[in-house]
């Protein structure tokens, strides 16, 4: 007898924790699941090909707001093709009301729900040894009648399986860990807020298997906790360790909760090698009244002086998270929002937009709130009684220049420069969106250079006396990023100058030849008014910054001073 575990996951560098970890559980009790993962990438009628072929006496689908239209599809078209089959669903977002979710999927024999690690054997033993059903099942009785066994008990994180022994399996992805579950507080669109059990896997265990993502020097490990910095003596313990064991690859990233961070972890964490971890902080809003509506408490004194602390140890990238559609935030609000988590400086800013999440808070609120949102997954926000859907529009605009011009971190000098001559950085990026959809290059992706002679374009339109200086600075940032084999139109042809390049090169590397020398680097001639007076800057793409990626930059002075770090 075989069950298929079926995973479809938004993207290829993606591994599914979860269902690997049902896999292993279920092994560890003596039975089988074989292990299928497709992407959203992939076709519908692939997944089910591949599906059918593989010939399971079982099928068990993992869902999540990102595949729950493909699932539903599929379960469809298999239960046509092989009535015989059990078909069980399980994840988020089945886990609440389970029953109507049932009633919606007629194809489907039952629902897991809430935790799966003890359930699932269960269901396997049932199905495959006529066990009795497990708890944590809503299930299809005797004509179609929709029963239900008790809530499963949570797991105790140590008998979680460490599901990572064969690290080859996992080559090129990102590598999920947790080490707790549960959440201390109530966010009211986030589904951990309802589990309020919060439990932590021991550090023994927690060290060892950090050990071996280290020995494996595997690329990088997201902590899958919701707020890893909850309870101090384990975010202390994991990051001492990580770092007296630094192997100088590995990357860790955390979702943490910035105000709760003191003085002893800000200590600890500028000690860790630049790059060695990266933090995910939502800020959400700054707006009072939003904060109070969603349940939060945020010092934002504190979030700032936190971020400005850990910046200045230029050792960690920070992932700052706003969310656009929130109780009482309107446009201008948001805006203000926006400013002032931007005037935080973090290494990327991340516009997102409410999903009302069946099971959470916000989906017994939202008609309290005049909030109106898709009628299928994501379940995004569409309008409330602060934003119309034509704000909504507007504000994705703003999202995409975001992702394009801040959060790609090819334009950072640029957009640095640029937002000087703007009202507020808000309103550049609100303006930068509208003359991007009005050029129609909203429609489709664009090649680095063209993105960058439409900002120069932008910016001349607007600014006709800045023109030169930002041409300099975006070809200072294109160059930062890499050695381009075709050098971008807007700027100034190297023909002119390429002489004076190459005196400069000989007179300050009189023993490498110039011709080698521009093969592995590149040299750019800079004058006012981008800077006080003619200067050649030496980009040196072998040596990055860890953070960044941005090429470490000398100016070349001359025989008699050399060369200096920028």
């Amino acid at each position: 007898m075989k069950c298929l575990l079926i995973a479809i996951n938004a993207k290829y560098i993606h591994s599914n924790l979860a269902v690997y970890s049902l896999k292993a559980c279920a092994e560890k009790e003596g039975l089988v699941a074989e292990l299928a993962e497709y992407t959203i990438n992939h076709r519908a009628s692939e997944i089910l090909d591949d599906i059918y072929m593989r010939k399971a006496d079982m099928l068990c689908f993992s869902c999540y707001i990102w595949n729950i239209e493909y699932v539903k599809s599929l379960v469809k078209d298999l239960k046509k093709l092989s009535p015989e089959i059990p078909i069980w669903l399980g994840g988020p977002e089945v886990s609440f009301e389970c029953e109507e979710r049932l009633r919606e999927i007629p194809e489907a024999d039952g629902i897991l729900y809430g935790e799966g690690e003890r359930s699932f054997p269960g269901l396997l033993e049932h199905c495959f040894r006529g066990g009795p059903l497990p708890s944590g099942c809503v299930f299809r009785g005797p004509g179609k009648k929709i029963g239900f066994t008790e809530p499963a008990e949570p797991v105790d994180m140590d008998d979680l399986p460490f599901v990572y022994e064969d690290i080859k399996e996992f080559e090129n992805r990102i590598v999920y860990y947790e080490t707790s579950r549960g959440c201390p507080f109530s966010c009211s669109y986030c589904l951990s807020s309802v589990d309020k059990r919060l439990r932590f896997r021991s550090l023994f265990l927690v060290e060892r298997e950090l050990a071996f993502f280290l020995a494996n020097k595997v690329p990088q490990v997201k902590f899958v906790d919701r707020t890893f910095n909850c309870r101090k003596p384990h975010a202390m313990a994991v990051w001492r360790y990580i770092r007296d064991h630094d192997n100088g690859v590995t990357n860790f990233h955390f979702e943490i909760a910035a105000d709760l961070l003191d003085e002893e972890e800000l200590f600890l964490i500028r000690t860790m090698r630049p790059g060695l971890i990266q933090l995910e902080i939502g800020v959400q809003s700054v707006n009072p009244s939003t904060i109070c509506a969603i349940r939060r408490k945020t010092d934002l004194e504190r979030v700032r002086s936190i971020v400005n602390g850990i910046k200045d140890g230029r050792n960690v990238h920070q992932h700052l998270d706003l969310i656009a559609g929130l109780p009482w935030e309107d446009y201008e609000s948001f805006g203000h929002s926006f400013d002032e988590v931007y005037s935080m400086g973090p290494s990327q800013l991340q516009l997102g937009f409410l999903k009302v999440l069946k099971g959470s808070p916000m989906y017994y609120d939202a008609e309290k709130y005049h909030i109106l949102y898709q009628a299928e997954a994501p379940f995004e926000v569409l309008s409330t009684a602060w934003l119309s859907h034509e704000d909504i529009i507007r504000l994705k605009e703003v999202e995409q220049m975001v992702e394009i011009y801040y959060n790609s971190c090819q334009f950072r000098n640029a957009m640095e420069a640029l937002s000087a001559l703007f009202e507020s950085p808000f309103r550049m990026y609100e303006m930068l969106g509208r003359e991007y959809r009005l050029r129609g290059m909203d429609k489709k992706k664009h090649v680095r250079a063209v993105l960058y002679q439409f900002l120069l374009e932008f910016i001349s339109e607007r600014f006709e006396a800045e023109t030169e200086r930002f041409r300099q600075i975006l070809t200072l940032d294109y160059y930062l990023r890499e050695y381009a084999k075709r050098r971008p139109d807007f700027a100034v042809p190297e023909e002119k100058y390429r002489e004076l390049i190459r005196r400069r090169c000989e007179a300050c590397f009189p023993d490498v030849p110039v011709k080698q020398l521009l093969r592995e680097k590149h040299v750019e001639r800079f004058i006012p008014p981008f800077t006080e007076k003619e200067e050649y800057w030496l980009f040196d793409y072998k040596k990055r910054d860890p953070l960044t990626g941005n090429a470490e930059v000398f100016i070349l002075h001359g025989p008699e001073k050399g060369r200096e770090e920028l």
